[in-house]
């Protein structure tokens, strides 16, 4: 294996050098940006410096593309010599940003030693999930942008695994309420936020149980761009300039023989927030979620899976935090309610060598009380897709799904695995 070439300083101060340029002359023709349009600009320009050098230290140490038994293009080697860099340049398709964006990823991938346990006497080693720091610049051509950062890893000693990620973006959504005398209509807003995130969860003895804690702080400016006839009465005042500030606890299960794409295993979760003044919130609600991960081996080919993903919202939470329904094929927030419930399976057809079809359909309901559930009407999608093992020492796949909701076709660039959470 090679050896990790020493700091470039003269070829990283070129790098930095065009870098600047580039910037500067974005800087000159964009006037018209925002401060934090200009954020996005430099953001991007970062990530093809970032990208530029860890390819440059590749291509020096002779790093192969291409995987040493089959041949095929893999990328295994290059994240690990590239100090686990993966760049990824993404193409957004959710239906409620317009349907088409431009989003750029770099995301660092970095191993991580196994859990060493003692059972009954023999030594035992349970896999650790690599830790995974990132950022994203993302752009619509519904005029949504968003910055942010974030990063997943574990305390190995601790034995604790943790989240932390913040952003600031401006997101041009539609939310749809159905109007007596009306029927549905279409509400459009401006949603300026600003989100931190963090959970930490530590592990239970030697199992694959986690328990831990779960934060949200949220700063919104919400502007109301539609129709100025149709007035958005479920908006309540406070709603337009806000923070959310949610604390609570979470349990986990997890155990998946992957963490991108895995065959077998499962991931339990469960968790409730409460919102109050105390926290500094502007709000007093109650939120649960909880979802079910399930897969399995079916045979040499084929991969079954099973999602089960429910949330239910306590008093009176702002209407961009209620429950909805996610799913491939049906916008996210277009249905909407107090409670949701998900049901979605799928399966992977690894037909040859690295190409895999792919296979799903699910139903779902938004409701706002328990007892109206039969009343709620069901919701359907289904569709199909492909996945290829880019890394195969990552058992890291990605592909394209092409999905039918109630309303429209929708396609999805997936990494690694569509049920992320």
């Amino acid at each position: 294996m090679a050896s990790v070439l020493p700091y470039n300083a003269v070829k990283l101060s070129r790098y930095t050098k065009l870098l600047l340029f580039l910037i500067t002359a974005f800087e000159k023709i964009s006037s018209v940006h925002t401060t934090m349009k200009k954020v996005y600009i430099k953001s991007t320009l970062t990530f093809f410096l970032v990208w530029i050098y860890s390819y440059s230290n590749a291509q020096q140490q002779k790093i192969s593309l291409k995987d040493s038994v089959d041949r095929s293009f893999d990328l295994s080697d290059y994240i690990i010599h590239a100090n686990g860099f993966v760049p990824v340049p993404y193409i957004l398709t959710e239906p409620a940003l317009g349907g088409f964006g431009i989003a750029i990823a770099p995301i660092f991938i970095k191993q991580k030693p196994p859990y060493i346990d003692s059972v009954k006497g023999n030594i035992v080693y349970t896999p650790v999930a690599p830790d995974i720091t990132g950022g994203v610049g993302l752009y619509t051509v519904n005029g949504s942008w968003l910055t942010g950062v974030f990063k997943r890893g574990t305390l190995i000693k601790s034995r604790i695994k943790y989240t932390i990620g913040g952003a600031y973006g401006d997101i041009n959504m539609a939310f749809y309420r159905t109007i007596p005398q009306l029927g549905e209509k279409k509400f459009e807003f401006s949603i300026k936020a600003l989100p931190v995130f963090l959970q930490a969860a530590k592990r239970i003895g030697q199992s694959n149980w986690y328990a831990g804690i779960k934060y949200l702080f949220l700063k919104t400016n919400v502007d109301y761009t539609g129709d100025s006839l149709l007035k958005p009465e479920f908006v309540k005042p406070q709603e337009y300039s806000s923070t959310v500030s949610q604390l609570g606890g979470v349990i986990e299960l997890d155990n998946r023989d992957n963490v991108f794409t895995p065959d077998n295993g499962i991931k339990l979760h469960f968790d409730a927030e409460g919102s109050n003044k105390a926290l500094g919130s502007d709000y007093d609600y109650w939120r649960l979620n909880y979802y079910m991960y399930a897969y399995r081996q079916l045979s040499n080919k084929l991969v079954g899976g099973l999602r089960i993903d429910g949330q239910q919202a306590f008093n009176n939470p702002p209407f961009f935090m209620l429950p909805y329904v996610n799913m491939r094929g049906i916008p996210s927030c277009r249905y909407q309610g107090n409670a949701s419930v998900v049901t979605e399976a799928e399966f992977r057809w690894d037909f040859i060598q690295r190409w895999s079809l792919m296979f799903y359909g699910g139903t779902a309901k938004a409701f706002d009380e328990w007892d109206s559930f039969g009343q709620a009407d069901w919701l359907y999608s289904y569709g199909t897709g492909f996945r290829y093992l880019i890394a195969k020492k990552f058992k890291l796949r990605m592909g394209i799904d092409i999905a039918r909701g109630p309303e429209e076709f929708a396609y999805y660039i997936v990494f690694g695995s569509n049920w992320l959470k």
